[in-house]
């Protein structure tokens, strides 16, 4: 490849800086953004008011960030909405609808224990980058396409699928009956069963097989209910013959969360391989590219997901907890852990030839938010001066009794055969 992809870091000062993470990290044909807070820029602090002001200012932030990359709300693809309360929602989406008046993004939804700085609300956001990040700007005019199916649960707030280029981004799909609209009635493995079928509803609607999912992400309000969840997870991967007998398996996380839209118990989100790509992208493309799943001894492996899984010019990195590679939590403070997951994270991206500077998002979960400045300080010793876009959120409880997780997207510059 002659002009290779970079990975390309922005911040503007009409939103808040950071000098732990980057507003926005561009790679190939998507920018990542950075959770934001409701902090107004002017002043460095929350704004005053309840739920509604605080989620239009993190809307007014995100769309700062966006215009500053020449691009507008139309443009962003997935948002990502973390309240403290999910009885602030129904404020939080009039605020939302005032921004996309004409179009949904995907979206995923979740109450946590805690936010940074007590906030009620922090969003984040995908937004597309048709303009790619080589060293000659492409013609920038490649289209998202977006789709609903009557198959899976409708929601005015969202858009079941959103393709750009290629990658497919789902819906955060609850356990509702797509009939009604309703939670169906069930304990957590009948919820995680209607979750993942309507994943897959949504995937047959728009012609993608469902192993085409390179990672999901699992919100559950009980980690007690996790191998309840893992039992019907079992029962949907790997789904085809081929992908049985490689043992497919995408990456993944699993997230404690406080509460969920319906007061649900299971909800779950996927991102797709998009192999189609988008116009003017060639159709006729898709019968080279392929998923590369990838393991190596060097972090723990987890029987139900892959370390990592790369396609087209993305790597997709699983959660990674505190352990010893024999599965067991580390002793140690929340910063030795912390500096444990992310020796893992590296571990994982060198393994498949890459380097720490080709992370491009990083993912922060910690069991109690008051930990935030001891796993701040063991991020930047590792990170320095390179500034992935970021999200941190307060589980109040993690798998393996951990007291941090971190899962990662990284730029993957020579593709997914073919390979120009």
């Amino acid at each position: 490849m002659s002009d290779p992809n970079v990975v390309v870091a922005r911040n503007t000062d009409k939103a808040p800086v950071s000098d732990l993470y980057s507003q926005t990290v561009a790679f190939s044909h998507y920018n990542n953004l950075s959770a934001q807070l409701p902090i107004d820029p002017a002043t460095g602090a929350i704004v005053t008011g309840g739920a509604a002001e605080q989620a239009e200012q993190c809307f007014k932030n995100l769309q700062a960030i966006v215009e500053s990359i020449g691009h507008d709300m139309n443009d962003i693809i997935r948002v990502s909405i973390f309240l403290a309360d999910i009885m602030d929602l129904n404020a939080v989406e009039k605020v939302q609808a005032s921004f996309f008046p004409t179009y949904q993004p995907a979206r995923t939804v979740a109450a946590v224990d805690a936010l940074p700085q007590d906030a009620l609300v922090f969003i984040e956001a995908l937004v597309d980058n048709g303009e790619g990040t080589q060293s000659v700007p492409q013609a920038g005019d490649l289209v998202k396409l977006t789709n609903n199916t009557h198959t899976a649960p409708y929601d005015a707030g969202s858009t079941q699928t959103v393709a750009f280029s290629h990658y497919n981004n789902i819906t955060m799909q609850l356990p509702l009956d797509p009939g009604t609209g309703r939670p169906i009635l069930g304990d957590v493995a009948a919820q995680t069963a209607q979750c993942l079928t309507n994943v897959k509803a949504i995937l047959t609607s728009v012609d993608v097989p469902f192993d085409d999912i390179v990672k999901v992400t699992i919100f559950v309000k009980n980690l007690a209910d996790a191998s309840v969840v893992d039992d019907v997870y079992k029962t949907f991967f790997p789904d085809s013959g081929i992908a049985r007998a490689v043992n497919y398996l995408p990456a993944r996380t699993v997230v404690p969360v406080k509460d969920l839209p319906y007061h649900c118990d299971v909800a779950v989100e996927a991102v797709v391989s998009h192999g189609d790509g988008t116009p003017p992208q060639a159709i006729e493309d898709r019968h080279g590219l392929i998923i590369e799943a990838c393991n190596t001894d060097a972090a723990p492996k987890c029987p139900l997901a892959t370390q990592s899984v790369a396609f087209s010019h993305y790597n997709n990195i699983s959660a990674q907890l505190p352990l010893d590679l024999s599965g067991k939590l580390i002793d140690g403070t929340v910063a030795e852990q912390t500096a444990q997951c992310l020796a893992y994270v590296k571990a994982i991206v060198e393994s498949v030839d890459h380097v720490v500077e080709d992370i491009v998002k990083v993912n922060v979960y910690l069991a109690d938010i008051a930990d935030l400045a001891a796993m701040n300080e063991a991020y930047a010793a590792f990170f320095g001066d390179h500034k992935p876009a970021r999200k941190v959120v307060g589980c109040g409880e993690l798998p393996f009794g951990a007291r941090v997780m971190i899962d990662a997207i990284a730029g993957n510059w020579e593709g997914t055969p073919p390979v120009a």
